[in-house]
């Protein structure tokens, strides 16, 4: 009978993205796909339970902006939830990420020096608590820095290469953040198109009321369809500013902390791994080998 083994950090199990059946994108990057599919639930969840509101409801103002107003408001709000449920997903995924912290890879003991010799442990004990580091922005560094100093010996290129692969992770969450930042861009110029729409619509409006008639009575009813046509104009950008505000606060709280993980992904790096680093003893033999022959031939 095959047994299941569980690791401390099951990323397979654990990601957000994979628990539900998506496929889990890397580190902190959203899943397109599941990003859509919960956009257009939510969004027929809302506007089918707004289609059941009262009269009296359904005719408030903070209702009517989003149901009475066109159809900017509609694609602004699709946009919005699409924004809302990427960074949500962002930060399940970081919360992830951070428990990454929680382990230790390198045993605490001063007497501990990370050396060629001691990499393959420190890299066997890595794999025993996480099922895939490649998904983890820490073990993904800490790991190809083992890896190297194991193959290669060299303690002095560890430093360079977390250096390194700490400036491509950076690149990458800034990366992860750039359809969000296209929304945020985009739902204000939506509003602007309700505007447009909603000016043209009520200086048409106002063109037939002055070629109707002069009554009174008359410009009254013409007026109204007018009035109608500029709240849709003024409204739908009032709403997209508001919706832009939320995503943007939203999307700010969440890039300082991701950002903030980052930095502590490079102090824990330096605190466990290059301040361990040491040379083995066979190395430094050799090194003092390679003095002691050259000493001759400099004297000579």
């Amino acid at each position: 009978m095959k047994t299941t083994t569980f690791k401390l950090l099951d990323w397979s199990r654990n990601d957000i993205e994979q628990k539900i059946g998506f496929k889990g994108r890397k580190y902190t990057d959203v899943n397109g796909g599941l990003a859509v599919l919960a956009t257009i639930i939510i969004c027929i969840g809302l506007f089918s339970l707004a289609s059941v509101l009262p009269d009296s409801v359904r005719g408030s103002r903070a209702v009517s902006l989003f149901l009475k107003r066109g159809w900017t408001p509609y694609a602004m709000t699709a946009l919005s939830i699409f924004a809302l449920v990427s960074l949500f997903v962002k930060w399940r995924k970081l919360r992830f990420q951070e428990k990454a912290f929680t382990v230790e890879i390198v045993p605490k003991g001063a007497t501990f020096a990370l050396t060629p010799d001691t990499a393959q442990d420190a890299l066997r004990r890595l794999h025993s608590f996480v099922d895939d580091s490649r998904h983890f922005v820490l073990f993904n560094r800490i790991e190809r820095a083992l890896q190297n100093l194991r193959n290669l010996g060299n303690v002095s290129d560890v430093s360079e290469m977390l250096r390194a692969q700490a400036e491509n992770d950076e690149s990458h969450v800034e990366s992860s953040y750039t359809l969000l930042q296209g929304i945020v861009w985009a739902i204000p110029i939506l509003g602007f198109i309700g505007t447009v729409i909603g000016l043209s619509g009520a200086i048409g409006k106002f063109g037939s009321v002055l070629n109707s008639g002069t009554s009174v009575e008359s410009l009254k009813e013409g007026l109204a369809p007018v009035t109608n046509n500029l709240g849709i104009a003024f409204d739908t950008t009032f709403l997209a500013l508001i919706l832009a505000i939320v995503v943007q606060m939203l999307m700010t709280v969440l890039r300082k902390r991701e950002e903030l993980f980052l930095d502590e992904c490079r102090d824990y790096a330096h605190e466990n791994i290059i301040s361990r680093l040491r040379l083995s003893a066979s190395a430094s033999a050799e090194k003092k080998g390679e003095g002691g022959d050259k000493a001759p031939e400099e004297n000579a």
